[in-house]
């Protein structure tokens, strides 16, 4: 078994210790190798995966990243330049504001949601209008005033 100089043989752990260490189920380790945001570890001559301390690093920095809505592509971007030495946080300001602005989007038009079921409720509760169509599905989303809410 060729293990790296910087690990001690103590340090390896198995698939399922990693897991429990980090909190990554064992299917979603195998994904992560598959798909480069973590290395291909050491294999024992059982087939036996063995991790280093710097496996466990790296699945903390990914769900971190996760957390900050990066995705996994973009994970492996910043990996990918770290393993090259260079420092990717310039990278990461760039991702960070690009996932901000979407966010910020995102609330504009749950903001507009929100004025349009708060109007469309206070349309509900006022009861049925005497000029309702009785041909229509439901006259509270038939409604004109849903349609300027929505334009506007």
């Amino acid at each position: 078994m060729d293990i790296p100089v910087r690990w001690k043989v103590k340090d390896l752990v198995k698939i399922g210790e990693l897991a429990a260490r980090s909190g990554v189920a064992p299917k979603t380790l195998r994904f992560y190798e598959d798909s480069g945001v973590i290395p291909i570890p050491v294999r024992k001559s059982n087939g036996y995966r063995d991790y280093g301390p710097e496996s466990l690093a790296r699945l903390r920095f990914v769900r971190s990243a996760q957390s900050a809505g990066l995705t996994l592509r973009e994970i492996r971007e910043i990996l990918t330049t770290h393993d090259r030495g260079a420092a990717p946080c310039e990278q990461v300001v760039e991702m960070l504001s690009e996932h901000l602005s979407q966010v910020r989007g995102k609330i504009r038009e749950l903001a507009t949601l929100e004025t349009n079921l708060v109007a469309l409720l206070g349309r509900a509760e006022g009861g049925i209008p005497q000029e309702a169509d009785d041909a229509g599905v439901c006259w509270i989303l038939e409604s004109e005033s849903q349609e300027v809410v929505a334009e506007s």
